[in-house]
């Protein structure tokens, strides 16, 4: 199989193209023959050595989508040519490639609304915004919600999934995305380039922030007494409240099981991969 692969860490001149022998399936996996991959900040990450893979070559990516192309003995739920989409299980990655084999257990059935690219778009960040404000979060309908950098790729999928659960949702962005965050559903945007959001945003029940540094540590004066913090940009732990009135979490990106994030398709789908294609298109210059 044709795949995109590094054979040691370093910048993007040790990405190779070439053949790889192609994987086959093991008991209780499919290989997919893969139609789409997407880009994720992560993967620079992976390249420069972050993770520390010290298997080579090493293919890197982590979304997919595409098609049941070999069925390992004990998976009875997929078969040949069934169309699916998922995220590679924490550790694993490979979705530069032709095929790839993973577990069946982590594989989704792609809803037809959905286009190959848009499902591949969709995995990880859906992921990790439902892990964010479903789990770690828990947002209940009527709570207000202060997202932060609403045009990326999992805020934008977090601001529609809070609307979706009746949430009232406020969002920092630039003045170019404010139309943008407007239409994925928020009802408030801060402009971080103009306006202060400590001085806007007001007695929050919850903060999601995808920026992290000095904007993740000022997120704690937003909330009321008794409010929630949700972080996936401020490293292995979640920053250190200054204030022993809330709570603060670092949310699991990504792996929750990609099943999850088929559920709400049905009335999502196309905004949620649209906003993903939009978020990582954008991302693409600083995954150099």
């Amino acid at each position: 199989m044709k795949a995109a692969f590094i054979e040691r860490y370093g910048g993007p001149e040790v990405l190779k193209y070439g053949d790889l022998p192609d994987p086959t399936a093991a008991p209780g996996e499919v290989v997919i023959d893969i139609v789409a991959a997407s880009v994720n900040g992560a993967d620079w990450k992976v390249r420069v050595g972050d993770y520390k893979q010290s298997k080579f070559p090493y293919v890197l990516g982590r979304d997919f989508s595409g098609v049941i192309g070999a069925v390992g003995a004990g998976v009875e739920d997929l078969r040949l040519g069934d169309a699916v989409f998922g995220v590679c299980e924490a550790g694993q990655e490979g979705a530069y490639a032709e095929k790839i084999a993973v577990k069946a257990a982590i594989v989704a059935k792609k809803p037809s609304g959905l286009s190959h690219v848009n499902a591949a778009a969709l995995a990880l960040t859906g992921l990790t915004a439902l892990s964010a404000i479903e789990d770690t979060l828990k947002l209940e309908r009527g709570e207000t919600i202060l997202i932060q950098g609403g045009a990326g790729g999992v805020a934008s999928f977090a601001i529609q999934l809070a609307k979706h659960i009746g949430a009232r949702v406020i969002t920092t962005t630039s003045a170019g995305n404010r139309d943008y965050v407007r239409s994925l559903g928020a009802d408030e945007v801060i402009d971080y380039n103009t306006q202060d959001f400590t001085r806007v945003a007001k007695n929050c029940d919850a903060v999601f922030d995808t920026v992290g540094g000095e904007v993740a540590q000022k997120s704690f004066a937003v909330l009321k007494p008794g409010g929630r913090a949700a972080f996936i940009a401020s490293g292995a732990q979640a920053p250190k409240p200054n204030r022993d009135d809330g709570s603060s979490s670092r949310c699991v990106e990504g792996w929750a099981g990609v099943a999850n994030v088929a559920q709400p398709v049905g009335a999502l789908a196309s905004p949620l991969a649209v906003s993903a294609a939009r978020g990582l298109s954008q991302s693409g210059s600083s995954l150099n």
